[in-house]
């Protein structure tokens, strides 16, 4: 498919690269980008050869500047009811391959928030993040103030969201909300290097344990999540990768 707002290639390695590319704009986030974000999702939720994805940015300036505010400022509360931004950022998290999230530049409101959806995040030296949606008079309400303090704890996730604050590429390292901090040109390899033991595990395993942890991190309760955990095992018992890994497994073994 062609898109106005973004950028899509999958390689033959099995990993999907979504490019957002508004660099005119600093990819703010708009009505155009949400829908081409989620035909995009659509699209590799449907494709059976997508074993990862890392989303990424154009115009090396910013990841994502946040809202368009010019179309912000003129939503109203049935716009807000709707979630338009939550409910797409829901279903980035709820991809279900390993998502791992190339940031360089401003990562601010909506772009933090897209940022914090993904498994991981790989953050350039000039990247700066933070949530500022409180000095314009909104909150930050597509998702931060659940997977914020999630990933660096209450104390820092009051601060950013309180106040507003931004901070650099290496603060964001020291509290937990990037797992890496590279050259701003290295940011898509070292994605990549991310996901390399990732994709040598079973891509079937490696999905269905996503799917468990996506259970319990939005709350299921104990025994929903044992049944879950059982229905899944059961599941990948029968998968062929599971005959194939073990056997191989078995008879290097053997050769020792």
């Amino acid at each position: 498919m062609a898109y106005e707002t973004i950028l899509l290639e999958v390689g033959e390695d099995g990993v999907a690269v979504l490019t957002l590319n508004r660099p005119e704009v600093r990819n703010a986030i708009n009505q155009q980008m949400v829908d081409d974000l989620h035909a995009a999702l659509g699209e590799l939720e449907a494709r059976d050869d997508v074993k990862a994805l890392i989303l990424t940015s154009s115009g090396g300036k910013a990841f994502m500047s946040g809202a368009d505010i010019a179309e912000l400022r003129e939503r109203r509360a049935p716009d807000a009811l709707k979630g338009i931004n939550a409910n797409l950022f829901s279903r980035m998290e709820r991809f279900p391959r390993p998502t791992v999230a190339a940031i360089a530049g401003w990562c601010l409101g909506g772009g933090c928030e897209l940022a914090l959806t993904c498994d991981f995040r790989v953050a350039g030296t000039s990247s700066k993040f933070g949530q500022p949606e409180v000095g314009l008079g909104i909150m930050a309400a597509a998702g931060a103030t659940r997977r914020l303090p999630a990933l660096v704890g209450l104390r820092h996730a009051r601060r950013l969201l309180f106040t507003g604050a931004i901070i650099d590429a290496q603060e964001a390292e020291t509290i937990g909300l990037v797992d890496e901090v590279v050259m701003d040109d290295h940011v898509l390899t070292a994605a990549r290097d991310w996901l390399v033991p990732i994709l040598e595990q079973a891509p079937e395993a490696v999905k269905q344990t996503k799917r468990a942890l996506q259970a319990w991190i939005h709350g299921s309760g104990e025994s929903e999540l044992l049944k879950l955990d059982n229905e899944i095992q059961s599941g990948l018992f029968e998968h062929p990768d599971k005959f194939e890994r073990m056997t191989a497994f078995l008879e290097r073994r053997k050769k020792k």
